[in-house]
This record gives C-alpha cells, structure tokens and sequence, in this order.
C-alpha cells in the first residue's frame, strides 16, 4: 500500500503547564495513519478530561524514570573496574532506576563492585532450563550470579543472530517465570519507517510478547528504531514521542488500560549526554536504553540525571 506522510500538531495547556502530542511529521501508511489519527484524538480527549493519568509528572508504573546501559561486546577487566569506580563516584539522581548490562563473563565482577543502587542486567538468556545448549546462558545461571534483569529482542539479536518475534517471546516468558525481570526491546529497521511500517512492526513484535507472557509485570519495553542505533542518527524527540504512545495506545487495546497506565516505555539508539534531556521532556519517554554513551561513566551519569529535565517539563 502506497505510503504517505501525515501531520499532527497539538499543545495543551493546563494551569502552567504545557503538554505536546503528536507534533513533527511520520511516514505511515494508509492504513495505519487512518488508526493513528484515532490514536491522538484519544490521546488528546485522556489529556483534557484528566491530565494526571499519564502527565509528565505522573510518569508511569512505579513513578520512576528508569535508565539502562547496555555495554555489550565491548571492556577488559580493567576498563570495566574503572568505569565500575567511575559509576560508583557519580552523583545521581535518588528518583531514577538504573541498571547495567555487562558482558556475560563480567557480570559477576561488576556485581561484587558496583553500588548496590545499580541493578544488574544479562544480554541475552535462553528459552528454557539449562542443559546441552552450547554457549547459551541460563536464567537459573543468571539469577546464581545475582542477575536482576535481562534484555530481550534487541535488534542485534534479531537481526544478526536472527531471533524471531516467537522465540522472543518465549524466551521473556521463561526469565519472568524464574523470577527475572525483562527489558523487552522493539524497533523498526530503516526501510520498515520509510515503507511506513513502524507502528505494524512494533504492533507484531509486542504481540510476540503478550502472546507468550503471562504478565507485563516486571516488563519494560524498550522502544529502539534500528536506523538510530549505533549510527550517531537518532529519533526527533517528536518522532520518539508519537510511537511511544501508539504502543502505549496498543497496550490499552489489546492487554489493558492498567498495563497500558503502569509499564515504562524507554528509548534507545544514539542516546546521549547531549540529546537525553530534550528527549526526557517527553511525556511518554519513561526513560532510556542507552549503547554506546553508557560506556563512559560521566556521560552515563549525565543521562541518567536527565529526570530532572522531566521534573521541569511538568
């Protein structure tokens, strides 16, 4: 179906504050820019018949931003013990949860010395119990060593190792039945926006997950176009902004208004020291997974302290 480019600007004001939904342009198709403009009809009645429901100073589920650094392939021993120590010195924000990824084989040092504020995350897990699965990781394993989280779907894993939605799925459902949380990652590739494909793609690949998991509780979606990661390019503010409500809009369609209401939607690719604030003051922005800048404990710092930014946009 051919595609086009459609429009929404919309600003509310309540009392002194300012609320944006849905400005910038996205290339949709026509079917699905015919469903997005129901999206911001309800998005703008919810916003005018009570504010407080999903305003920026509400934010969602537990209240708390939520910031994530995925070092994936990357440290020795000793560049991890100095960014480690780096973190450790760090002034962060109290209202804001954060958690690292370190490489398999670094987890466990990381674990032994890094504040107990920080919670610690795997890469990857495996679909089911341990056993003759040669190179996989185990939840039982993760949870051993102290693990708290996992992310799952993340394009890499899809689109290098070539993980399919369904398997996905299954694997996020295992990790939350042994009791570890999950970072669900989504995200269109380059062609997929440009076919204006984003919202069916991410549509398809969170109906993988709530097919598979019998709760979205301890589930953050991770919301990570797969042009903007690793590549420097990164989503307008405006543009992070318009699919992390479509999702939010799926959530309450086709699991409920509490989920919809209650799970944190974070962005990631090329989030950085430069860019994060601007993107915080996005109302359904509930934080970030962060790559590249995640690796540098001043700048990871300075994104995580980007909830401020949130407080003064509310």
């Amino acid at each position: 179906m051919a595609a086009m480019a459609t429009a929404f600007s919309s600003c509310h004001y309540f009392g002194n504050k300012t609320i944006r939904v849905g400005t910038g342009r996205i290339s949709t198709s026509v079917s699905t820019s015919n469903e997005w403009r129901c999206v911001v009809r309800q998005k703008q009645n919810k916003l005018a018949q009570n504010v407080g429901n999903r305003g920026v100073v509400t934010m969602a589920g537990t209240g708390t931003f939520f910031v994530g650094g995925n070092w994936k392939c990357n440290g020795t021993k000793d560049s991890i013990s100095k960014l480690v120590s780096d973190l450790n010195s760090a002034k962060l924000e109290e209202d804001v949860d954060i958690v690292v990824a370190p490489p398999f084989v670094y987890i466990e040092q990381v674990k032994n010395s890094i504040t107990v504020r920080i919670e610690i995350a795997a890469q990857n897990s495996w679909v089911g119990k341990g056993g003759a699965f040669t190179g996989e990781i185990s939840v039982e394993q993760l949870k051993d060593i102290g693990c708290q989280w996992v992310i799952l779907g993340h394009s890499e894993r899809r689109h290098v190792i070539g993980e399919n939605n369904q398997f996905i799925g299954k694997k996020a459902a295992y990790a939350l039945s042994q009791g570890l949380k999950v970072i669900a990652c989504i995200g269109e590739k380059l062609e997929e926006r440009e076919a204006g494909k984003t919202f069916d793609v991410c549509y398809e690949q969170l109906k993988a997950f709530t097919e598979a998991m019998p709760s979205w509780d301890d589930v953050v979606i991770a919301y990570e176009p797969v042009w903007a990661i690793g590549t420097g390019k990164v989503a307008t503010p405006d543009q992070a902004q318009e699919v992390h409500v479509a999702v939010r809009e799926w959530l309450r369609k086709n699991v409920s208004s509490e989920v919809a209401s209650k799970t944190r939607i974070i962005y990631g690719g090329s989030v950085n020291g430069s860019n994060c604030a601007e993107l915080a003051k996005q109302e359904d922005i509930d934080g970030f997974l962060v790559g590249g800048a995640s690796l540098k404990g001043a700048e990871f710092a300075t994104i995580c302290n980007s909830v401020t930014a949130k407080k003064v946009a509310a």
